[in-house]
C-alpha cells in the first residue's frame, strides 16, 4: 500500500525528472502536433500553458497568496528553453519554501505550502502523457506516483469539484482499485461526492494506477475494468480542474 501524500521534499526530485521529460519532448517533437485530449491544442500550445502554469504557481509559493493566471507570456522561437526555464523558477520556488508555511491554494487540503510540490508533479505528469502521446511516445509513471496523483483527484480535488462543475451524482458507492499498487478508495455518493470506509456493494473501477490517474483525468488510455452504473457515473462526471 502506498503512503499517501508524499512528505512535501520528496515530489521535487519526481517533479524534476518530469519536467526533464516534458522538456526533453518538446526538443524533440513537432510542435504542431495535435494533442488529442486537449481540445484544438497542438504540442506548442501545451508547452506554453505547462510553462506559464509553472511560473504562476512559483508565483504563489513565494508569495504565499493568490496570483493573477496569466498565459499571455509566449516563449519566443525557442520553446524548450522557455520551458526549461519555466520548470526551472518552480523548482527554485518551492527547494526555497518551508512546506509547512500558509499559502493559498485551490484545493480541498490544509493551506499550506505542501499543497503545491503535490499539485505540480501531478499538474506535470498528466500533461507529459499528453505530450508523449501527440509525439507518439510511450508513457511510463511510477505506479506509487500514479497512486498519489489518484489519490489528489479523490481526496483534494474532488472536494471543491463544485468550483468548476456540476456535482457528480452517484446512483452508489464506487470502489477504485489500482490492481499495481494494492491502493483502494471507496468514493460515497454526496454534495459532492467523498472519500469514505469501504462499502459492501459498492460498484468498481479496477486498473492500473497509471490507468485510473489518466482516466479521472479525462485522458486517453486502455479502460479500467468497471462493474455497476456508479463505477460508469463517476468516470463519466468531470472532478479535476
Amino acid at each position: 500500500m502506498t503512503t499517501m501524500p508524499f512528505p512535501a521534499r520528496d515530489y521535487l526530485p519526481v517533479l524534476r525528472e518530469l519536467t526533464g521529460g516534458f522538456t526533453g519532448v518538446l526538443r524533440t517533437a513537432d510542435p504542431a502536433a495535435p494533442v488529442a485530449d486537449c481540445g484544438a491544442w497542438t504540442l506548442a500550445d501545451l508547452g506554453t500553458h505547462l510553462g506559464n502554469v509553472h511560473r504562476w504557481a512559483a508565483s504563489v509559493v513565494t508569495t504565499g497568496e493568490s496570483q493573477r493566471q496569466s498565459f499571455t507570456n509566449g516563449p519566443g522561437t525557442d520553446l524548450a528553453s522557455w520551458y526549461a526555464s519555466s520548470a526551472q523558477q518552480l523548482l527554485d520556488a518551492l527547494e526555497a519554501a518551508d512546506p509547512e508555511d500558509r499559502c493559498w491554494h485551490f484545493g480541498g487540503a490544509e493551506k499550506t505550502k505542501a499543497f503545491w510540490y503535490r499539485r505540480q508533479v501531478h499538474e506535470t505528469a498528466v500533461h507529459l502523457a499528453d505530450a508523449r502521446h501527440a509525439a507518439g511516445q510511450d508513457f511510463a509513471l511510477d505506479p506509487a506516483v500514479a497512486a498519489d496523483g489518484v489519490d489528489e483527484v479523490l481526496a483534494v480535488l474532488m472536494p471543491r469539484v463544485t468550483r468548476w462543475h456540476p456535482v457528480p451524482q452517484l446512483p452508489g458507492p464506487v470502489a477504485l482499485r489500482a490492481t499495481d499498487t494494492g491502493d483502494v478508495w471507496t468514493v460515497h455518493p454526496g454534495e459532492p461526492p467523498a472519500l469514505g470506509p469501504a462499502a459492501d456493494g459498492a460498484a468498481t473501477v479496477e486498473a492500473p494506477a497509471r490507468d485510473l490517474l489518466l482516466r479521472l483525468w479525462k485522458r486517453t488510455g486502455p479502460a479500467p475494468r468497471t462493474d455497476g452504473a456508479a463505477a460508469a457515473a463517476l468516470l463519466a462526471a468531470p472532478l479535476t480542474p
